[in-house]
């Protein structure tokens, strides 16, 4: 029996129907109400209703968490994120090892590693993450280690960077709406570098760590070789979208000007603007991961190209 924890998002619900095309029958856990057999609507915080979860469960999945966008200018932020990223990640790896799960995944992200800058940083790239959401998510995959040591069981950490496709609601997927209706500006070249990898790659790498005795114990960044800058994802959607090329673009400074702007705003009136210094540094700024460790550890590589995977994302 395998468990999969967020059953209702984006990456549960690819991975279960994976699972289920593999053969394997699924048990699904979420906070939303489900129609289907065998499943459990509960909160990471209810210990009791997560044991009861993974009573007779062989392989568990842990795709739930607070997910992380931009960062929230409330107050309790910082406390969100440890509560669901980090103690709940805690109170679900202590039920299966209590109840004698045999093999757990954790979907962390490449968040909880210090930002590369323009490096492309691996696993042991060294520093601490600087957002809430990196830091509960750094502290969980202690945890589960830590928790696979003591109850003898099989423990993964994958550390994913951007994942993108169809029903995604992430910032690829908001540019590429923005994109189609002629919204978006066209952005400088600054020759930086955005991991990304498609949910479907991402499924393929859960199910092969979950397998693969190789992967107890280890912590795997999951990229595409493919690392585009802003501009080329840009260009790529516009191709895509079948939109012909743009022969301009905004320069950089006048964006960094807007930027500034959107920040002044933020502090006057503590509400999120559409465009501030985070954004800027997510179109023009790298974050560049390598997945060269879990190709040679263990022979995984992404499969899906950027064309193919931005035209699914598009419905193209």
């Amino acid at each position: 029996m395998n468990l999969v924890t967020g059953a209702t998002g984006f990456i549960g619900q690819r991975l279960i129907k994976a699972l289920e095309a593999d053969g394997a029958t699924c048990r699904r856990l979420s906070r939303q109400p489900m129609s289907c057999a065998d499943a459990f609507v509960a909160d990471l915080a209810d210990k009791a209703a997560l044991t009861a979860a993974c009573s007779g469960v062989d392989r568990l999945f842990h795709c739930a968490g607070h997910a992380h966008a931009f960062g929230s200018l409330a107050s309790d932020d910082a406390t969100i994120q440890w509560q669901a990223n980090f103690e709940g990640t805690r109170n679900l790896v202590e039920a299966a090892g209590q109840s004698g799960v045999r093999r757990f995944v954790f979907l962390s992200s490449v968040k909880a590693m210090a930002e590369p800058g323009g490096c492309c940083a691996d696993e042991d790239f060294p520093g601490q993450p600087e957002t809430a959401y990196g830091q509960a998510k750094r502290a969980a995959e202690a945890a589960v280690l830590e928790a696979g040591g003591r109850y003898g069981m099989h423990v993964v950490n994958l550390r994913l960077a951007m994942v993108y496709g169809s029903g995604g609601r992430g910032n690829l997927e908001r540019m590429g709406r923005l994109v189609k209706r002629g919204l978006f500006p066209p952005l400088p070249e600054t020759a930086n570098h955005r991991s990304l990898v498609h949910v479907d790659d991402v499924a393929a790498a859960i199910r092969l760590v979950a397998n693969d005795p190789r992967a107890s114990g280890r912590t795997y960044i999951v990229a595409s070789h493919a690392a585009p800058s802003g501009r080329e994802l840009f260009d790529a959607l516009r191709s895509t979208l079948e939109m012909p090329r743009c022969s301009w673009e905004v320069p950089a400074f006048l964006l960094r000007f807007a930027a500034i702007g959107g920040d002044a705003l933020e502090m006057l009136t503590r509400r999120r603007m559409p465009f501030d210094s985070e954004v800027l540094d997510r179109l023009l700024g790298s974050a560049w991961f390598s997945p060269a460790r879990i190709e040679r550890e263990l022979g995984w590589r992404a499969k899906v190209s950027l064309a193919a995977g931005l035209a699914e994302m598009l419905g193209k």
